[in-house]
């Protein structure tokens, strides 16, 4: 299948934001997570500006516990009411930790109230450090707006406090330690519950009709691969660099340890007719609720040759849009810009689920959830589609809940691409290649699991020696 040609710089802009916090069932985490002993924090709030294009929430975590609360563990939630149809983009002016050691992600509200169904997320990087017991963040001055700059209004939202001109504790924003409430007052019938650690499975994983490929193959040209449902891309067309050719020789194997890798390189200098994007997906568009799960390593240098190509490492799944704004169209994706673009200056990971858009002129319907942090390095992807909701994981964590309006109607294909914006990051004419690998691939129909029992069930696999099943019936 070919992946639709269309403007992802304005699909990026229009995305709506992502839904967050409605429980998922099925699962088989039992463990809580507890708090160490004497860690607490407290939010301290300013508002620094009541115009009405954005909205500045200024920040500082102070930590009142007795013990030092490494910050990747803290996540701060401001609430806000969204306005009708309204996407949001994040951004940090200024920070004493640094704007680079900081993430933020937008949510929505399980239970939506008069004054909040949206949420700005705050994390942190390892980069940021730990807090000494008394020791404060200072300074995160912050900023949303929406993505079209229209204006806004602030005066409904639920964190907003335009008197709080200094900085003093606002129990209207939320703190979390490593997913461990110890701060705020959520809007009602939101309040955030503890988040599982993933400890293993208490029963063994489901067994049913899947997918599964760890990519032991001798090159594209392996008869294996065709014989196993994959197509390696070698048409024309888009996404990214008008006149790019996409390279199956590009496309290759190796082992790396005891396991064997699928590297897609990707390379370019500097021109439409030297860029080779690379592609492979299923040839059966067959998959739609379940469970999908790669291993996959993002990059943020390249290979060889000068950096700043505005680079696209993906994992995601699509079917074809038969009409503009056709309401069967579905697509969900793993997308990593270790060079920004889209109107984003650097490292950016995104999942977005889409629902169906317009060509010309352009229109999306569709959810997004995004870090601005560097993902380079092995990664565990998981996405779970059932009846109700698309939660997206990373690296056994929740990254973005989205919901029902995102479900798919029509079954899709799986694929891996990586592939270049544009060529306005790096106009250098010197050669230049980037690689994403990935290790396996996963998926397991009708079937929720979560990120350890997808660990279990690749395990599962690997002992018993078995490097590729596909039980999975074709499409009725």
């Amino acid at each position: 299948m070919n992946h639709p040609t269309r403007s992802r710089n304005l699909r990026i802009r229009a995305t709506l934001a992502v839904a967050a916090v409605t429980g998922l069932g099925a699962t088989a985490l039992t463990a809580l997570p507890a708090a160490a002993a004497g860690e607490a924090v407290t939010v301290q709030y300013r508002q620094s500006a009541t115009g009405s294009d954005q909205v500045e929430p200024w920040l500082k975590v102070v930590n009142t516990g007795a013990s030092s609360v490494p910050l990747s563990q803290v996540k701060v939630r401001y609430y806000f009411k969204a306005d009708a149809g309204a996407s949001y983009t994040y951004a940090c002016s200024w920070a004493v930790k640094g704007c680079a050691n900081l993430t933020g992600t937008f949510g929505t509200l399980a239970n939506p109230t008069a004054t909040a169904d949206r949420y700005l997320e705050i994390g942190f990087t390892a980069g940021a450090g730990s807090l000494a017991p008394g020791a404060d963040t200072g300074d995160m001055q912050l900023r949303f707006h929406r993505s079209n700059w229209q204006p806004l209004n602030q005066n409904d939202d639920y964190s907003f406090g335009p008197a709080q001109t200094t900085y003093a504790s606002w129990s209207k924003v939320t703190a979390t330690v490593g997913g461990v409430p110890v701060w705020g007052t959520a809007p009602a019938g939101n309040e955030p519950t503890p988040t599982p650690t993933p400890t293993g499975p208490t029963t063994p994983p489901p067994t049913g009709a899947a997918l599964f490929d760890d990519f032991d193959y001798t090159g594209h040209t392996d008869p294996a691969i065709n014989a196993h449902g994959w197509s390696v891309r070698s048409n024309s067309g888009g996404p990214g660099v008008p006149g790019a050719t996409w390279a199956p020789e590009n496309v290759t194997f190796a082992k790396e340890g005891t396991n064997s890798i699928m590297n897609l390189r990707s390379s370019t200098a500097g021109t439409g007719e030297s860029t080779r994007h690379t592609e492979i997906l299923t040839r059966a568009s067959k998959f739609k609720n379940g469970t999908y799960a790669a291993r996959v390593r993002f990059s943020d240098a390249p290979v060889s040759g000068p950096d700043g190509d505005r680079v696209v490492q993906t994992f995601f799944t699509i079917n074809d849009l038969k009409a503009p704004m056709a309401d069967d169209y579905a697509e969900y994706d793993f997308e990593y810009l270790p060079n920004g673009g889209w109107g984003e200056p650097a490292n950016i990971l995104y999942t977005t689920s889409w629902e169906t858009y317009r060509p010309d002129p352009w229109e999306a319907v569709n959810q997004h959830s995004e870090a601005r942090t560097s993902y380079a390095g092995w990664h565990d992807l998981v996405l779970t589609i059932d009846d109700n909701t698309i939660v997206y994981y990373v690296d056994g964590q929740e990254f973005g809940r989205h919901d029902a309006r995102y479900l798919p109607e029509r079954p899709m294909s799986i694929n891996f691409n990586q592939w270049l914006i544009d060529l306005a990051g790096q106009t250098s004419t010197t050669p230049r290649s980037y690689d994403q690998k990935v290790d396996y691939v996963l998926h397991v129909k009708d079937q929720v699991l979560t990120p350890a029992q997808v660990a279990a069930k690749v395990g599962a696999y690997r002992s018993a020696g078995t490097a590729f099943e596909d039980s999975v019936p074709a499409a009725q």
